[in-house]
């Protein structure tokens, strides 16, 4: 397969998952704040997003250190000209990465996408509200229905995996660090409304609160950590996601364990295996967190030289 091939593969996975986390994140957030009564508001409730997005900085340069509100934080994430982030942005680098490759994916899935960001820039025009995110998450889910339905298994889906798996361990990591640092240094909110609104958004936006709540009898931080993080079954969880990655990579060709690609995805495997329930809060959830983070990035990085460094000289298709 052509690296430039392999390259649009994966980032048009990556982009799509992408636009169906951060359109949770919003819509999570919103319907939050109408169900708790105690909710925080304006900035305390917007600026996480902007953290576990990586939107900060970007933010902050474009609104002159303003708070963000929920009205200019919903703009900036999905629709500002001035992030290279937005939820916007990252659907047209999937469709443009998706037309690069139309003859490598099927016609059902390179149809669907299309339609996707036309629909979505037809609705740009009016007030952004719940239903827009909800509809970009269903048209990402039925985009990866389609494509677990048609897509020929080979080298290809595995690029298309390894893209998938990684911007969603990448997402729920921030997610589980940004969410958990500032909830669990308030000893005050134990067993408050407010408490058990955060917890059970943190897991909405994973889309895990019901799987959860089947394993577990109660909201534990504890309990999140390890569900979140270790349980194999979860298909949000780090486990799952590093164990896909894996199987993903021998079905491009890197069983061997010498390679980057490979050695680094067995570094993140021998991570969570050292972890267990207990351990994860005693040891520093943050650090731990900030380690696994590192390594996805080395996984990326291991990836791009060992397949698609050849075509980044070109750069003809957008990454």
């Amino acid at each position: 397969m052509l690296s430039r091939i392999a390259d649009s593969i994966y980032w048009m996975s990556r982009y799509l998952e992408r636009v169906d986390a951060t359109a949770r994140l919003v819509e999570i957030n919103l319907i939050h704040l109408l169900e708790g009564e105690d909710a925080l508001g304006g900035a305390a409730e917007w600026r996480p997003l902007l953290a576990i997005c990586g939107h900060e900085a970007a933010f902050e340069a474009a609104s002159g250190d303003r708070d963000p509100s929920g009205a200019c934080a919903m703009e900036f994430i999905t629709r500002a000209k001035e992030n290279p982030g937005s939820i916007r942005q990252s659907l047209r680098l999937a469709r443009e990465n998706a037309r690069v490759v139309r003859d490598r994916i099927s016609k059902e899935m390179w149809e669907c996408v299309n339609e996707l960001w036309l629909r979505s820039e037809g609705r740009l025009d009016r007030p952004l509200a719940a239903d827009h995110y909800r509809m970009l998450r269903s048209e990402v889910a039925r985009f990866h229905g389609l494509t677990v339905s048609t897509m020929m298994r080979g080298e290809a889906f595995g690029f298309y995996l390894l893209g998938f798996f990684l911007e969603r361990a990448d997402m729920t990591s921030r997610i589980l660090d940004v969410k958990y640092h500032l909830l669990l240094p308030d000893v005050s909110m134990v067993g408050s409304a407010l408490d058990y609104y955060q917890w059970a958004a943190l897991l909405k936006s994973m889309s895990g609160f019901e799987a959860y709540r089947r394993r577990y009898p109660a909201l534990r931080p504890e309990d999140v950590a390890a569900f979140v993080i270790l349980d194999p079954d979860f298909p949000r969880s780090l486990r799952f996601a590093v164990d896909r990655m894996q199987q993903a990579l021998i079905s491009v060709g890197s069983p061997s364990a010498g390679t980057a690609a490979t050695a680094a995805a067995i570094e993140l495997s021998s991570l969570l295996e050292k972890q267990d329930a207990t351990t994860l809060l005693a040891a520093g959830l943050h650090e731990f967190l900030g380690t696994f983070l590192r390594r996805t990035s080395a996984l990326h990085d291991a990836l791009v030289e060992e397949y698609f460094e050849a075509h980044l000289g070109e750069r003809a298709c957008a990454t």
